[in-house]
């Protein structure tokens, strides 16, 4: 299964993890920074990721919330029929940097999990066993 993490681009070394113990469970994850090499249209590579992925991780921290890039990889997971099943949350930060309210509403309608400290080996197993249980 080819999944999409969207996230804010400041928070890079979490995304390597998450995005490690995904390829450790044999998920395969599109890798922007092995992607999109200087020149290439960023924005075209993205959307050709986004066409191919089956299945969307949203990494939202506090950067999150106001990044327009994130909102518009969600609508377009909300749009694919695809990702029925396949659209995991991962809520990663301190409560009250990023308090439950403060993500969308239709978030947490799908699976939701929360990262303890910014993440531990076996919630990030929860991300890939919560994909493969969709598979």
């Amino acid at each position: 299964m080819k999944v999409f993490i969207s996230h804010s681009y400041t928070g890079e070394p979490l995304v390597r993890e998450v995005a490690t113990a995904l390829q450790n469970a044999g998920l395969e994850v599109w890798d922007g920074e092995r992607e999109i090499f200087p020149g290439d249209n960023w924005a075209e590579k993205i959307g050709q990721a986004l066409r191919e992925a089956e299945a969307m991780v949203v990494l939202y921290t506090p950067n999150t919330l106001n990044s327009s890039w994130v909102k518009r990889d969600i609508q377009y997971a909300l749009g694919e029929q695809r990702f029925r099943d396949r659209l995991v949350t991962v809520v990663a930060g301190p409560p009250e940097k990023l308090p439950e309210d403060e993500i969308p509403w239709i978030l947490r309608r799908f699976k939701f999990i929360k990262l303890a400290d910014n993440g531990k080996k076996d919630d990030f197993k929860k991300i890939a066993q919560t994909l493969l249980a969709a598979a």
